[in-house]
Parts: C-alpha cells; structure tokens; sequence
C-alpha cells in the first residue's frame, strides 16, 4: 500500500518551487548537483521510513 504523499503539502506551493529554484541561482552546474544531494539525503532522513523512501525513489525513476 502506498504511504506517499504525492498532492502538494504546502499552503504556497509556488513559493516552494521559487524556493527550490532560487537556491540553485548562481550555482555551478556541479555545485547545483552537489545542493540537491544534499537536500534529498537531509529530507530522506527526516522523513525516517525506508518504504516512503523507496517509494520516492521508484515515482523518481519512472518520470525519467
């Protein structure tokens, strides 16, 4: 059974796309990749379930 959440969360969704996008601004094309590393593996552990993660990781593979 799925236990990800996939409908946005936020009361300002646009705000957290601007977010995202900002904090990428000015950034390498490899120290963007290095950010969003980190922000993944920060998230990941915040959320603490390994099958919400696997979840995540499978949705992420199948829209390449």
């Amino acid at each position: 059974m799925a236990k990800l959440e996939t409908q946005s969360q936020f009361d300002d969704p646009d705000a957290a796309y601007v977010a995202l996008v900002e904090a990428r601004r000015g950034l390498s094309v490899e120290a963007a990749a290095a950010l969003d590393t980190r922000l993944v593996l920060i998230l990941a552990n915040h959320i603490g379930d390994i099958d919400v993660l696997k979840e995540a990781i499978a949705l992420a593979k199948a829209a390449t």
